[in-house]
């Protein structure tokens, strides 16, 4: 990996340190970005984005409002009904193609202002270009898949039936800050292949990748008025974009809380709702699990990405008999994951993304404590030269009982809890008692007991010895509270478009 000269990031902005940032942030106040270009939003309102490193002001966002939102709309709707809307298949996958080949072009400032952004390592954002480019590439191919069906007409002469599919229309947007760069696209993908356009709210923590997004899309040939980006709070922009009548999907990833509200917004035309809500996913170890493999994926199936994933393993289920043998090499193998600057090479975990967030994870390391549980190692916040971020140690509770809070609620944090369990009855009982339903997984050398797991964990997404892999091909999804609808693949797809009845007479 090449050299990377951004060390001064980790410092205060200052006249000279201004000059290191990327170009996209060097004139930190950002607007709208509506119908092709940047506007101010009406009221002038403003929030401000942190760097998740330090603690200091990294940007001011402009503050949307409902009369933005509906701004936003009508471009879209424009825009769905206008040029875009005579674009063919071939040419929708021509401009996904060419929206690609920028990203690749530009994924070094992409991958900076993300790592400034949200406190990812800048060496794991750089490591993810080829999996942001060959999402969009995948519905490139899909452009051309929006096939319908002809059928033999039950009555006599000369008639023919056949469904047609037709893009939804306006799709509302709304992606969570953990990780913009890539969540972007399981809406964008949808969208551009279809032929629909879209309002997207990014989270108010980390919105500036979506504008620069944006921008990038223009400059690549996107049409004016496709994709709007309205910056600003959920409980004002997300809200009424979630409410607006002439809106026809809302995509929503986030919390399970802000999902049931969004569920009751859409009843106010009848839209169509994609939702990833929250999670609390089970790893199952079994005691013929290969060790050397199991401990480093489970851990890293919560500490990626500072444990800010929703699908995260954070309910480790470990057979009793290989109880204590777990969490003493769960324990040491933690100890060896670096956190520190994302700038830094050798950095494997960054900060959390807000202060708000770290004032959760530790409110629940100490919730753990106080229910009983024992903290096997972690549980700090960091000092030092990391003092004024939002640095907490990877953190592993043993002796947890599937009851307590911290094996219950989504901590969205590095928090581990070890549950012990005896029997493959027994753990499946364990994994399925809990109101989440999004990932799982299972590690074991017992291809029966595997499968006996694969069948029974309720959950839209289950790995056997791995965990976290995402096939765009094949997509995911959540079951119970951790949503409905799915990401990747033709269902993906799908769902951007409605069905359309036709019966022809041929004279």
């Amino acid at each position: 990996m090449p050299k990377l000269p951004f060390e001064d990031w980790i410092k205060p902005l200052t006249k000279d340190t201004i000059a290191t940032l990327p170009s996209f942030l060097r004139n930190s106040a950002k607007q709208l970005y509506i119908d092709g270009r940047e506007q101010p939003c009406a009221e002038g309102g403003t929030l401000e984005t942190y760097n998740p490193a330090t603690g200091q002001v990294l940007a001011t966002l402009a503050r949307g409002t409902s009369e933005d939102i509906d701004r936003a709309v009508a471009v879209a709707r424009a825009a769905f009904n206008g040029p875009w809307s005579e674009y063919t298949p071939a040419e929708r996958q021509g401009v996904l193609l060419s929206i690609a080949d920028a990203i690749e072009a530009n994924f070094e400032e992409f991958a900076q202002v993300e790592s400034l952004d949200v406190g990812v390592p800048l060496h794991r954002v750089l490591g993810m270009k080829g999996a942001i480019t060959n999402i969009i590439r995948f519905f490139a191919s899909q452009a051309l898949q929006c096939r319908g069906e002809t059928f033999d007409s039950p009555y006599k002469g000369d008639f023919t039936s056949m469904i047609l599919k037709a893009p939804v229309g306006v799709v509302g947007g709304i992606i969570p800050w953990n990780a913009p760069l890539i969540s972007i696209w399981w809406i964008l993908g949808g969208v551009l292949a279809t032929g629909c356009t879209t309002v997207i709210k990014p989270a108010e923590d980390a919105s500036l990748s979506a504008l620069l997004m944006a921008r990038v899309m223009s400059e690549a040939g996107l049409p004016d008025g496709v994709v709007n980006i309205v910056t600003g709070a959920g409980s004002v922009a997300g809200s009424a974009l979630a409410h607006h009548p002439d809106v026809d999907r809302i995509a929503f990833t986030g919390s399970t809380a802000t999902g049931r509200e969004i569920i009751k917004a859409s009843a106010v035309n009848m839209k169509r709702v994609q939702l990833e809500l929250g999670g609390k996913s089970p790893d199952i170890i079994f005691d013929d699990a290969d060790l050397e493999r199991a401990v480093p994926g489970a851990a890293m199936g919560v500490y990626s990405n500072s444990g800010q994933i929703c699908f995260a393993g954070t309910r480790v289920f470990v057979q009793r008999s290989i109880q204590d043998e777990f969490v003493e090499k769960l324990s040491a193998f933690s100890k060896t994951v670096k956190v520190g600057a994302p700038t830094a090479q050798d950095t494997m975990l960054g900060p959390l993304v807000s202060q708000a967030q770290l004032d959760r994870v530790m409110g629940y390391i100490q919730i753990g404590q106080d229910e009983g549980a024992k903290l096997v190692s972690g549980g700090n916040r960091l000092g030092g030269d990391l003092a004024s971020g939002y640095y907490v140690e990877p953190t592993v509770f043993s002796g947890v009982s599937n009851d307590m809070r911290i094996a219950r609620e989504e901590i969205f944090g590095p928090v581990i809890s070890v549950i012990p369990f005896d029997t493959a009855e027994e753990a499946l009982a364990l994994a399925n008692d809990t109101e989440y339903g999004l990932g799982g997984a299972v590690w074991t050398q017992n291809l029966g007991r595997a499968m006996k797991m694969v069948h029974g964990i309720k959950a839209g997404q289950v790995w056997v010895n791995c965990y976290g892999l995402i096939d765009p091909m094949v997509g995911f999804g959540g079951v119970k509270s951790s949503g409905y609808g799915w990401k990747g693949g033709t269902r993906h797809v799908d769902g951007y478009l409605y069905e359309k009845a036709v019966t022809l007479k041929a004279s």
